[in-house]
């Protein structure tokens, strides 16, 4: 017995017990912790399985009306659903909130709505939204400014030039939106000849000096010397793509001898040979190409204001409505024209 004791106080003995503590300890403790995160895990996704589907419309109409969350979280909520493009759910929230909601936001949330119903192409219901707004408070100049917008999108110029009265006596700048309007109303007007439309449309910018891009895109496709005779050469490279295009017969040497820009340009496309340099890089590589490659220049569209970028020419930007914000920048690719001409004249 007293052998047992005498084991018992050894100090070995007690370190190799200590050892075991510290195992047995961190044993537990790890499978504990597995444990915890496999129940942590389990309860985050029974959380996230209340996401994953959208609430219909019975059940978004109860969530509103128990007020658990605030009227702003579900103003959030829609406007996410917007930026996402689920109109149609952002919708929803918009009719519940207008049933439901504080009286005191309503003509925001119904102007909210004309927006969603406008970006998701119902235009009609956007205008009558729009109109009811003004009906009550006809001094409402955004919702004046997205009505322009909706009648402009339906083609019908003529209500949407009526709308610049009302802006005009809030003291808003509608001489860029007027002249835009009456080009638009002008160039799709059937019943006039491309002679007149051109002729009114020189008359337009000369009056206004802006749509530059909308007027000479129109001129050089419809009369090219009517363009060259009215061309404004400090608009040189805001029309880069479109000078660009010209067909060489149809190329004003007068004009682009004395425009240093223009006979770059030209040089650079291969027209002329009236620069051996350029500021511009790809102008200059052109340049120094001479023709020996086949390449030319791809075009995209900034809008100087929001800084959106589009593959195509635009007059009013489609992300903020701003007009005539187009910038061209431009790019070196490689001419497929080219290679499927050569292609062509190898089976000739």
């Amino acid at each position: 017995m007293n052998t047992f004791f005498i084991e018992f106080r050894d100090p070995l003995f007690g370190i190799i017990i200590f050892f075991v503590l510290i195992f047995v300890l961190a044993f537990f403790s790890y499978w504990w912790g597995r444990y915890k995160r496999k129940e942590d895990y389990r309860h985050l996704d029974k959380f996230l399985k209340q996401f994953r589907s959208l609430p219909s419309q019975d059940e978004l109409k109860v969530l509103i009306t128990r007020g658990e969350l605030s009227e702003k979280s579900w103003l959030l909520l829609a406007n996410s659903y917007t930026k996402n493009g689920n109109y149609e759910k952002s919708i929803e929230i918009y009719n519940e909130l207008l049933l439901v909601g504080d009286k005191a936001n309503h003509r925001e949330t119904l102007f909210l709505l004309g927006q969603t119903y406008f970006k998701a192409g119902f235009l009609e219901r956007a205008k009558q939204i729009f109109l009811e707004i003004l009906k009550n408070n006809p001094r409402t100049p955004q919702a004046l400014h997205s009505l322009l917008l909706v009648y402009e999108s339906m083609r019908d110029y003529k209500s949407a030039l009526e709308i610049l009265e009302p802006l005009d006596e809030l003291q808003k700048d509608i001489k860029c939106d007027s002249a835009y309007l009456k080009s638009l109303a002008l160039l799709n007007n059937a019943a006039l000849s491309a002679e007149v439309k051109s002729k009114k449309l020189v008359e337009i910018y000369k009056q206004t000096h802006q749509l530059s891009y909308l007027v000479f895109d129109y001129l050089f496709r419809v009369d090219p010397k009517l363009a060259w005779k009215n061309f404004d050469s400090s608009k040189s490279e805001l029309l880069s793509d479109i000078l660009w295009h010209v067909d060489k017969k149809d190329l004003d040497l007068d004009i682009i001898t004395k425009n240093g820009y223009l006979r770059e340009l030209y040089t650079a496309r291969g027209d002329v040979k009236l620069a051996t340099k350029s500021s511009v890089f790809e102008f200059d590589v052109l340049i120094n190409l001479n023709s020996n490659v086949n390449a030319t220049l791809n075009f995209e569209y900034i809008c100087d204001s929001c800084k959106q970028i589009y593959p195509f020419a635009f007059t009013r930007c489609s992300n903020c409505h701003c007009i005539d914000t187009s910038k061209v920048e431009f790019s070196l690719a490689k001419d497929y024209r080219r290679d499927f001409s050569e292609e062509n004249n190898s089976f000739q």
